[in-house]
């Protein structure tokens, strides 16, 4: 987050950087910046494994996944609530995810935007038998999860719904209620 195109600000680079050797995990980086594309490069030398771009923040969303495939990282594009699937028609080929934001970005703990449950269904249908994952961003809950999952989703992520409890185990515990909902809303558990 770059306190300009949403109005809070994170970590980049340089965190990346210093973490990126103490896990084999996968670094899935959302920049919730404007512009992106000149810190794409940056990213990559410090360790992304996926590259998501706002949609909204660049003039050439198909320039930007191009440059992120060319650095050798996944490509993901972003779309905010109120941003049309249509938006992302033309650069499917290029995409290895599709991050629809269920809250508008830049705060924790807001409330799931329903109608982004419908976007996830048209956006599934888009990807067609394209391997395109569809990651959803924002008011993911134990009760939220299985709307999304159903829809087409097969990336959340939640981040106040784990962090409640302030311990270790409740955040085992939030977790495992997130993937129990979303994995018996798709008949992958009795």
């Amino acid at each position: 987050m770059d306190g300009h195109f949403v109005p809070n600000i994170t970590f980049g680079p340089p965190v990346i950087k210093a973490i990126r050797d103490r896990t084999p995990k996968v670094f899935d980086c959302h920049l919730m910046i404007a512009p992106a594309d000149p810190y794409l490069a940056a990213f990559a030398e410090a360790g992304a494994d996926i590259i998501t771009v706002h949609a909204e923040a660049t003039h050439h969303l198909d320039r930007a996944l191009t440059a992120i495939r060319d650095l050798g990282k996944r490509a993901g594009v972003s779309l905010n609530p109120a941003t049309p699937e249509a938006a992302i028609e033309y650069v499917l080929d290029r995409l290895d995810l599709i991050l629809v934001m269920s809250v508008n970005p830049g705060f924790g703990g807001q409330s799931f935007v329903a109608a982004v449950t419908d976007k996830i269904a048209r956006l599934r249908a888009m990807a067609g038998t394209r391997a395109i994952d569809i990651e959803v961003d924002g008011g993911i809950t134990p009760e939220t999860a299985p709307l999304v999952a159903r829809a087409g989703a097969n990336v959340l992520v939640a981040g106040s719904a784990v962090f409640k409890g302030g311990a270790e185990d409740a955040y085992r515990r939030n977790i495992a209620a997130i993937r129990l909902t979303a994995d018996a809303a798709i008949g992958l558990t009795a």
